[in-house]
């Protein structure tokens, strides 16, 4: 089964997160052929910039919780798009929760519609936005940050485009593709040496914070998983009811 789409139109490589039936949550599958396909846009000189969307109402609903990621490979796939020397454009037109953030923040630029709505749920299952800020903490406003990674409240395409998590908010799908032509235009009319090193320039802080903080984000990743609040989160996530520590 392939959870990925590809398409190709003039130098631009569409991939597509395709698991709608669990909201495209990040299993260990996707996140290892999502990897994958970014590893062959590296290599193919014909790929002149990439756009990450969806299918489905929800770009990523985070971490699939019965069958997620080991947190290594996590760190993997956003650093691949961080390092990836093409431009990557992220497309959105639905919701995105808890790891989909980390996955938008890694992209060089990101619009999504006014529809699509946002928010870090981990802390309501008893974990932490770990691993996913190291692609965060250096791209987003931190006032803004601190609010939504401590209550898991939802916010809409305009906060996130005020605080960094966007470059645009649209209106509707329609919106969004205006918004991306002249994007995408200015991307094929780049030369890819320099596009190549313009990123590099603009990832150099993000990509530091991978050397020197990735190890510790997964240990704690990892830990956080397997405590008791996050079994009781999870459990409950699942029964669809409360945590125990709801007041």
């Amino acid at each position: 089964m392939t959870l990925i789409g590809r398409t190709r139109a003039r130098g631009v490589e569409t991939l597509a997160l395709d698991s709608p039936d669990n909201r495209n949550a990040l299993s260990a599958a996707l996140v290892a052929e999502l990897a994958g396909a970014l590893a062959d846009c590296a290599e193919d000189p014909g790929v002149r910039a990439v756009v990450l969307t969806h299918t489905g109402g929800t770009f990523s609903a985070g971490a699939d919780l019965r069958d997620p990621p080991h947190p290594d490979a996590l760190v993997d796939l956003l650093r691949r798009i961080v390092e990836l020397s093409r431009p990557v454009v992220a497309r959105v037109t639905g919701h995105v929760r808890a790891g989909g953030l980390g996955l938008l923040a890694a992209c060089d630029i990101a619009v999504a519609s006014r529809a699509a709505t946002f928010a870090f749920t981990e802390v309501r299952i008893g974990v932490a936005p770990a691993v996913i800020s190291l692609t965060l903490l250096d791209r987003a406003d931190p006032r803004a940050l601190a609010r939504y990674y401590l209550t898991g409240e939802r916010f809409d395409a305009v906060e996130a485009a005020r605080t960094g998590l966007l470059t645009a908010a649209a209106g509707d799908g329609e919106e969004v593709e205006a918004v991306l032509d002249p994007v995408l235009d200015g991307l094929r009319r780049s030369a890819p040496e320099a596009l190549a090193e313009t990123k590099r320039l603009l990832t150099a802080r993000v990509l530091e914070t991978f050397d020197r903080d990735a190890a510790t984000l997964t240990a704690l990743s990892g830990r956080l998983f397997a405590s008791p609040p996050a079994r009781e989160g999870m459990t409950a996530f699942l029964e669809r009811r409360d945590p125990s520590w709801v007041l």
